[in-house]
């Protein structure tokens, strides 16, 4: 049985997880930004479509750190809406942790 994970009082949830930005080569894609927002993300993490971040396997090649034990975006000022609008616990918090093996989120 799944059991939730509780965090210390000092580390994010994101920072100290990165399942929602490894979880799909689709994915983040974009969606509701406006052309100068878009304008702001540096080449390099855009895909070759334009449609989304650029991916190395299923990872957004904007995240730093390891999966699970500690992770940065390196655009998070300027990251696409579809990253700003994954909370963690939310569902597609808990299906990116399941497919990398992680509990769910136990949120205060």
């Amino acid at each position: 049985m799944e059991t939730a994970t509780a965090l210390p009082d000092d580390v994010g949830p994101c920072q100290a997880c990165g399942a929602c930005c490894s979880y799909s080569s689709n994915w983040p894609r974009f969606t509701t930004e406006d052309d100068a927002d878009l304008d702001l993300i540096p080449e390099k993490f855009v895909n070759d479509r334009l449609s989304g971040m650029r991916c190395e396997g299923d990872r957004c090649s904007a995240l730093t750190g390891k999966v699970g034990t500690h992770t940065a975006c390196g655009i998070y000022a300027i990251r696409p809406e579809v990253c700003r609008t994954c909370l963690p616990g939310d569902p597609e918090c808990d299906m990116a942790r399941r497919r990398h093996g992680m509990p769910a989120l136990v949120m205060p």
